[in-house]
């Protein structure tokens, strides 16, 4: 998936055991940011930076969510175990993984890149980022370009 397309629509089930559809989230910023495993250094890092700068995606009408291809129970447990105020989806087949084209091959279970989207109110994608370390810097990058965003909507 690249800047201009479509962000492919999803239902999925959160760690919280709802649903979530990404058509229901249109007229906001969606921050899709993929992970590939639950209480990993690496993505634990990621997903505290998300948190402590949750206030100021909110702030600019955006929605952060987190995808991994773990079952929701480890969600659960990866977004207890940090305090998580956002929302963790669980693809455990890899659909929507392969859906927005960064389902990892050749590993023993499906596994997400780490790669964030920036999903526009139109539900267009407008940037993503990707091969960034260490991997909490994503946050920071994802924040500069909802506000970038958020700038050239107002």
């Amino acid at each position: 998936m690249s800047p201009g397309q479509e962000a492919p629509d999803f239902e999925a089930v959160l760690h919280t055991g709802e649903k979530i559809r990404l058509s229901d989230l249109r007229g906001k910023i969606v921050v899709l940011y993929f992970y590939p495993r639950a209480m990993t250094s690496g993505c634990t890092r990621e997903a505290q930076r998300f948190n402590e700068l949750l206030p100021e995606f909110e702030k600019l009408g955006a929605v952060v969510l987190g995808a991994s291809t773990d079952p929701p129970e480890r969600n659960k447990r990866f977004a207890e175990k940090l305090g998580l105020r956002f929302k963790l989806i669980s693809d455990p087949e890899g659909k929507i993984a392969s859906l927005y084209g960064v389902l990892k091959e050749g590993t023993k279970r499906p596994s997400a890149q780490r790669v964030t989207f920036i999903i526009n109110r139109d539900g267009k994608i407008v940037e993503v980022l990707k091969n960034i370390r260490p991997a909490e810097k994503h946050a920071d990058l994802a924040l500069e370009a909802v506000k970038r965003l958020a700038a050239n909507s107002s």
